[in-house]
């Protein structure tokens, strides 16, 4: 295996991250295997959901579907080890860049004062393409990296000192998985693979609804592929901005 030299090792030496994304299933789709890795060695990891997935089954109603892919998303977070989950309630699929929502991720910030975050691509397409990227994806990241500075600035969001919460200087960086912009990877093992597979096997409803879809054989060749890539047998890699 020939590494690719544009790619970095991740330091890894973080005690607190907090993984934050759009929708339910979002992390499972390759990042919540370093996850395990992370949280099997120590590493508190608390996971933001910044909607609950409401609009991501064509087949069930936003009022069935909700309650449904948080329960799914609460038993993956307990596959990969992770110590909490919180949802923002944001509505999913109409997510808009705003002060109310960098407020709310730098509130999340605050309160957990994560050393390194995580969150999955918001280019414009994926690593290895798949087509254009979902709305609120790409919303996201951009309103992410912002309140990453909110959270260490006094003066914005003042009303969050009201409530306790002191602004939070120790993030270190961002991550965000499968980005064709990647620039690190995470060496993973067969367990911390099986692990990712297991948090997307607990979306039992979502991924019966893509017909047809082989969870494993998906994540397994994206493993492989990208520990062929970095001259390991297995990784996940991200875009590190920070």
């Amino acid at each position: 295996m020939r590494n690719d030299r544009s790619l970095t090792v991740l330091d890894e030496d973080f005690q607190r991250v907090l993984a934050v994304v759009a929708h339910p299933d979002d992390l499972e789709f390759g990042a919540s295997a370093a996850l395990a890795k992370w949280a099997g060695n120590g590493t508190e990891v608390t996971q933001v959901l910044v909607t609950r997935g409401e609009a991501g089954i064509d087949s069930i109603a936003p009022e069935q579907c909700a309650p449904l892919r948080s329960n799914e998303q609460l038993a993956a977070a307990r596959v990969v080890g992770a110590s909490g989950v919180e949802f923002l309630d944001f509505p999913d699929g109409t997510l808009e860049y705003s002060l109310e929502l960098r407020r709310a991720l730098a509130r999340a910030i605050r309160a957990h004062r994560p050393e390194a975050i995580v969150s999955i691509n918001f280019r414009e397409t994926f690593d290895g393409g798949g087509g254009f990227n979902h709305a609120d994806h790409r919303v996201l990241g951009p309103a992410l990296m912002d309140a990453v500075r909110d959270a260490d600035n006094r003066w914005v969001f003042p009303e969050l000192r009201d409530q306790g919460l002191e602004p939070w200087s120790g993030v270190r960086f961002t991550a965000f998985a499968s980005s064709p912009y990647a620039t690190h990877f995470v060496e993973l093992t067969e367990e911390h693979l099986a692990l990712g597979i297991a948090s997307l096997d607990a979306h039992e409803a979502y991924v019966a609804a893509l017909g047809g879809f082989d969870q494993k054989t998906f994540l397994r060749n994206n493993a492989e592929a990208a520990g062929a890539r970095c001259g390991v047998a297995l990784a996940t890699i991200f875009e590190v901005i920070g």
